[in-house]
């Protein structure tokens, strides 16, 4: 195997550990809305309910945009001309992506910094807007790059923002939005206590049967245009098992059954740009292939000794991080102020 080929592998597992992590962190933004609330309840209970929610993510969010950055970090070393044409293609898209992600950091790091009811709610829509949009934005992304974008000489992307838009691309991004929210309420059942931990389940079992006919679909879809038969069955069997482990309560094993499902969308994925990373709608000789938008050997060796001494440090920290935070949160342990208190009672 070539280094070209185990550098594209290791983007793979990158976002794949992206998907599988900041998932969870885009479905509890999304649930916000629906889960921050309880009919008759006054607005302080309702607050304080989001600042649970907010704090079963609160020590984590940040270290799991880690992996999108090393992700994204490593395309640009190692393919410096899929990384190109991809922004250039998706320019409009990653901006949206970027407003998204831009908007939820602030609003989390920032809700609880002013005493207004007005300001909360402001930063509760920035919390859903950058839950949403890069959920969405990003299943469109990889399902275009599978699909095949009007790529011509020199590698130069020639079409227009409604190349974007067909029922694949569309499609490949209603999944990821509706695994994430699956994902995010079943994470939520593991991570609260007392009323909030009944209702995420119960979330998640009203979730789970849209979002495993929504994932079949694409994955089918898939499977009958670019292959990748045994990826697409894991898949299927995956958000099949979602929907009984829901059904019977079973948090532990729901949340396996969703990390499976979107663990094995990104394998799916990226199984069909192997090896042409985005095959061109004008001709197969504009194919945009690991090999020919591969940096020199040069460069991938140094970016590969680099990253053996980094990676370890990176996911150790990480794992110890879950480890610490690894309690359960309700209503009881929230303070009377208001803020948000990024860590677990007790710390």
């Amino acid at each position: 195997m070539t280094l070209p080929e185990i550098w594209f592998i290791v983007i793979a597992v990158l976002f794949a550990g992206y998907f599988l992590l900041e998932g969870f962190d885009f479905g509890v933004g999304m649930l916000m809305p629906f889960l921050g609330r309880r009919r008759g309840e006054t607005p302080s209970d309702a607050d304080t309910r989001r600042r649970v929610l907010l704090n079963t993510i609160g020590p984590v969010w940040d270290g799991n945009e880690v992996w999108i950055i090393t992700a994204v970090g490593a395309l640009f070393a190692a393919f410096p001309g899929w990384y190109a044409t991809m922004l250039s293609a998706m320019y409009l898209p990653m901006l949206l992506l970027l407003v998204g992600l831009i908007a939820r950091v602030v609003a989390i790091e920032w809700r609880g910094k002013i005493d207004d009811p007005r300001w909360r709610r402001w930063c509760d829509v920035g919390i859903g807007l950058g839950s949403w949009l890069p959920a969405f934005l990003w299943g469109m992304a990889l399902a275009n790059l599978v699909h095949g974008l009007p790529i011509g000489a020199d590698q130069r992307f020639i079409g227009g923002v409604l190349d974007l838009l067909h029922p694949y691309a569309l499609l490949g991004g209603v999944a990821t939005t509706a695994l994430f929210a699956t994902h995010g309420a079943v994470f939520l059942s593991l991570k609260t206590a007392g009323p909030m931990r009944g209702d995420a389940m119960r979330a998640a079992r009203r979730l789970a049967v849209p979002a495993a006919a929504i994932t079949i679909a694409f994955g089918l879809w898939t499977w009958i245009d670019h292959g990748t038969p045994v990826v697409v069955a894991v898949l299927t069997l995956a958000t099949l098992a979602t929907v009984a482990a829901t059904t019977a309560g079973r948090e532990w094993t729901a949340f396996a059954t969703t990390s499976i499902a979107i663990v094995a969308h990104v394998v799916m994925l990226f199984s069909a740009l192997w090896s042409a990373v985005i095959p061109s709608t004008v001709g197969p000789a504009f194919d945009l292939t690991i090999a020919n938008t591969a940096s020199s050997h040069y460069t991938l060796t140094v970016i590969s000794w680099a990253s053996l001494a980094v990676l370890p440090v990176v996911i150790g920290y990480q794992a110890w991080t879950y480890w610490v935070f690894r309690q359960r949160i309700s209503t009881a342990h929230i303070p009377a102020p208001i803020g948000l208190p990024l860590r677990t009672p007790g710390r």
